[in-house]
């Protein structure tokens, strides 16, 4: 199956939401190559970057179930190769 390499950039406002990203992201693990927190207590937010390897049907089911948790955004950049 083709894959496709991709970055998500994830930005989280509600902390209650912290939980249910990490369980998404623990149910997609064997796809992710590498992923980044940075908490921003001066806007009591957090900023993730997750790299991914997969299928673009996981790239999209995993990115939609991201952004249908309480205020978390979710975008993707794909790699052209």
């Amino acid at each position: 199956m083709e894959t496709r390499v991709a970055i998500m950039a994830v930005i989280v406002e509600n902390p209650d939401s912290v939980e249910a990203l990490n369980a998404l992201l623990h149910e997609y693990g064997e796809f992710i190559i590498g992923r980044m927190g940075i908490p921003y207590k001066a806007k009591d937010i957090n900023i993730i970057s997750i790299a991914i390897d997969a299928p673009q049907d996981i790239i999209s089911a995993l990115s939609g179930k991201i952004g249908k948790l309480d205020n978390v955004s979710v975008k993707i950049v794909y790699s052209n190769k």
